[in-house]
């Protein structure tokens, strides 16, 4: 067995062992609002419950390593003392993964990610529809656990609301885990789901994926493409050109004869095929041919 001081080991270094040792963890997909009153939603895997009575969740915002500055989300609550906690299944685990890209302050998450807001009953920050558990939560107190790069913020914060979607719920109102599908962070690009165990996720781009609302429409409101595939579709940089749209319907045209008439229906189930795999480019290529 090897063995560490973690005062020898570099910030990065340790952190990365501690996220992969401590997994899985489940993910608080926390929104919140500036004092303007600017919409903000990033996921945070340092979280958990603490207490029934008085119902007391913690996350902590903690500050990056690389270069020692705070997330928009600590700001906020510091500011408005209000979050809502959102739990994360595996029907929108791409759009939280996206969500957790670096946007500029002012950037409203929900439509970068293609998620619906919803008011809350109790606090201003806005709910996400298609999450199926929602927590309203008043913060009752930040602790800062230091002051470099690296070190956590925990949030605690009192529940005030539960918001439950029928359809994860058994004949007696208790939750029925399997319907809820969860999803848990891991070390690295890997979660794990629930009922399925580890999958991997590609990191978000560090140059800010599109989102969702600069796709084309037909593509964002697509009946075809789900919440996840639109969330892999939004993770790049830049659409493919033409030059090289038209050089993919060239290779795939002897396998696929009808795909310069195919409809845009077609062509979406193709590409869902396509993101199957993992593979984002040549599904833009084709959603955009």
């Amino acid at each position: 067995m090897i063995s560490f001081n973690p005062k020898d080991l570099s910030t990065g270094v340790l952190h990365s062992y501690l996220l992969s040792a401590v997994a899985p963890r489940p993910i608080a997909f926390a929104s919140t609002m500036d004092v303007n009153d600017n919409p903000n939603l990033s996921p945070f895997s340092f979280f958990n419950v603490f207490s029934a009575n008085p119902p007391i969740l913690i996350f902590s915002p903690a500050r990056r390593v690389r270069d020692n500055t705070i997330k928009h989300t600590l700001k906020n609550v510091e500011a408005t003392k209000e979050v809502v906690i959102n739990v994360v299944n595996y029907d929108i685990v791409q759009q939280m993964s996206l969500t957790s890209t670096e946007y500029p302050a002012e950037t409203n998450e929900f439509e970068k990610a293609g998620l619906t807001m919803v008011a809350s009953d109790i606090v201003k920050p806005f709910r996400v529809a298609e999450s199926p558990i929602q927590l309203e939560c008043k913060v009752n107190e930040i602790v800062t656990l230091g002051t470099e790069g690296g070190a956590g913020n925990l949030v605690i914060c009192e529940v005030v609301k539960l918001h439950i979607t029928e359809e994860v719920l058994n004949e007696d109102n208790t939750i029925n885990q399997e319907a809820l599908d969860l999803v848990a962070r891991a070390g690295g690009s890997y979660y794990s789901r629930a009922k399925k165990g580890f999958f991997e996720i590609p990191k978000p781009l560090q140059t800010m994926g599109i989102g969702v609302d600069n796709m084309p429409e037909h593509v964002r409101n697509s009946m075809i493409l789900t919440g996840n595939n639109l969330g892999m579709l939004g993770n790049v940089e830049a659409l493919p050109n033409k030059d090289e749209v038209e050089q993919f319907v060239e290779d795939i045209s002897e396998r696929y004869p009808d795909i310069k008439t195919a409809s845009h229906r077609e062509k979406h189930k193709l590409a869902q095929n396509y993101l199957s795999y993992g593979d984002v480019k040549s599904a833009w290529k084709l959603l955009l041919s």
